[in-house]
């Protein structure tokens, strides 16, 4: 018998579909201590909505850590945090209480989980009578997740709704809906600051990032960045060479290919935000923030367009492939403040494995947002102009989580805002196909930047050796304590915290002792 959330859950999506069938995606119960993660993450969160100046939220000094050689906090550690009146010290505290996580072992427990879909002789045969992408026969077993313990199942409605008493152990039932690239305009006048800037995009400048080049040599050596978009032109001059690897998934998140000869951009979207993050400056302009980064490329939006199961197909290859950041200038609009579970399993694994994720808030101007960047434990970024204004595009809301699997019934509704930052989105000139180059107005150009500076970070700091949790903390804390501090006191709805300044970051890390 179904429990009330995934029975509410599977009549709203029969009350919605357009047809016979309808492409969910399952979650299963998983025992992958995510609601120890959470607990820790909210500390902060609610840290953040008290404290009214980004400095708050400094990380703590190396020193002050004191980490063991199993890379936990020692007891000194523990008490001299607790004294320093840092408001990022309870996030870290909270964390170390956290046991290590591996991928592999996330992904043993989320094969556990799935075993009730995967073993079925039901599912086996519904998912055989479905049609499927590429003129194949239905998959008898479904496409899965483990990192975050899903499956793809393609049902007729009668067959969804008989789903609770074939499979044990559903936790939660999602759409596999449509997500977009948000949409993008070409920036036809080009203000005189984009025009005047001969040799680097205003961009690079505006962040710090052309300093940061100058003064600790962070140009992201060592970092790898994955894009996970509408693919990319690994031959374009200003990209050659940077792309280690290539990836592409169909509607059901199956894998196309996982040849880098193969790779191309179906659109232009995904070429454009590579060339933010790690761009030459083939066209006699600079134009990405770590243009010594490594880049591995997903494409998970064919066209523009994909589904949540090829995204997160695509989060699940990135940590595989070694990724350091993931960035994702993507989203699906939700006009409403509640917010979906169906990415965070997916995005507090990857921080669990020292990687954080960052997102697009979306386009759709403000008060609006989009799925995956409204989550709780996304990165999300908001747009600015080269005058430090918000982009008038750029979205940003307060979000309501009403119901979770994962927060405490006490901590409901949980209630925060969006986006965390903001960095340059208006008239962004970077790569296009076929040896082109064109400037761009979006949160999708905002997002590369802020997953660019922190290859810049990651490149010239020894972060890369901190305990996996406390990276994405440090990462994290490091841009958001050191923004330009725009609009209303605090974490607001059009910049967040304020636009990146990493060259100002990076200054804290030495500072700090992570250089």
């Amino acid at each position: 018998m179904a429990d009330k959330v995934v029975q509410r859950q599977i009549e709203a999506i029969a009350d919605e579909a357009q047809g016979s069938r309808v492409s969910v995606l399952v979650q299963m119960q998983t025992s992958f201590g995510i609601k120890d993660y959470v607990q820790a993450a909210a500390a902060m969160m609610e840290a953040r909505q008290a404290v009214t100046s980004a400095r708050a939220f400094v990380p703590p000094a190396r020193s002050k850590l004191r980490l063991t050689p199993a890379g936990r906090i020692t007891a000194a550690g523990k008490r001299s945090l607790a004294q320093s009146g840092s408001s990022s010290a309870p996030l870290f505290l909270a964390t170390d209480r956290l046991q290590p996580a591996m991928t592999a072992d996330l992904r043993a427990k989320g094969l556990a989980a799935l075993q009730p879909i995967l073993s079925s002789k039901w599912v086996r045969k519904a998912c055989h009578g479905a049609p499927a992408a590429h003129g194949r026969r239905g998959r008898s077993v479904p496409t899965h997740f483990p990192l975050s313990g899903s499956a793809v199942l393609d049902l007729t409605v009668d067959q969804l709704c008989e789903l609770p008493d074939q499979v044990e152990g559903i936790a939660d039932v999602f759409p596999n809906r449509i997500v977009r690239v948000p949409p993008v305009a070409k920036a036809e006048e080009l203000p005189p600051v984009v025009v005047d800037s001969k040799v680097n995009t205003w961009g690079l400048a505006k962040t710090g990032a052309l300093a940061a080049w100058g003064v600790f040599g962070a140009r992201g050596k060592g970092a790898r960045v994955a894009i996970l978009d509408t693919g990319v032109d690994a031959a374009h001059p200003d990209l050659a060479g940077k792309v280690a690897g290539f990836a592409e998934f169909d509607d059901r998140g199956e894998v196309v290919t996982k040849k880098l000869a193969d790779a191309y951009d179906s659109d232009q979207h995904g070429t454009h935000c590579a060339g933010i993050v790690a761009g030459g400056n083939a066209s006699g302009r600079w134009i990405g923030m770590a243009p010594e980064a490594e880049l591995l490329c997903g494409l998970v939006l064919k066209d523009g367009g994909g589904t949540d199961a090829q995204i997160l197909a695509g989060i699940e290859w990135a940590i595989a492939s070694g990724a350091h950041v993931i960035s994702m200038s993507l989203g699906g609009l939700r006009m409403t403040a509640d917010v979906l579970d169906t990415y965070t399993r997916a995005i507090i694994n990857a921080n669990r494995v020292g990687i954080p994720v960052v997102v697009a808030i979306g386009n759709e101007g403000s008060q609006t947002s989009g799925s995956p960047g409204n989550d709780y434990f996304a990165f999300t970024v908001g747009a600015t102009d080269h005058e430090d204004w918000a982009a008038g595009f750029s979205g940003g809301r307060t979000q309501v989580i009403e119901r979770s699997r994962y927060i405490q019934a006490k901590d409901l509704p949980l209630v925060y805002s969006k986006p965390e930052v903001s960095a340059p989105g208006v008239a962004i000139y970077s790569s296009v196909p076929k040896k082109k180059w064109e400037a761009w107005n979006g949160t999708s150009m905002a997002t590369p930047h802020v997953a660019g500076a922190m290859a810049q970070i990651l490149g010239a700091t020894q972060i890369l050796q901190e305990p996996a949790t406390q990276r994405v903390n440090l990462l994290q804390s490091l841009l958001v304590s050191t923004v330009k501090e725009l609009g209303e006191a605090g974490q607001n709805h059009r910049f967040g915290h304020g636009r990146i300044d990493v060259l100002r970051a990076l200054g804290y890390a030495k500072e700090l002792g992570y250089l």
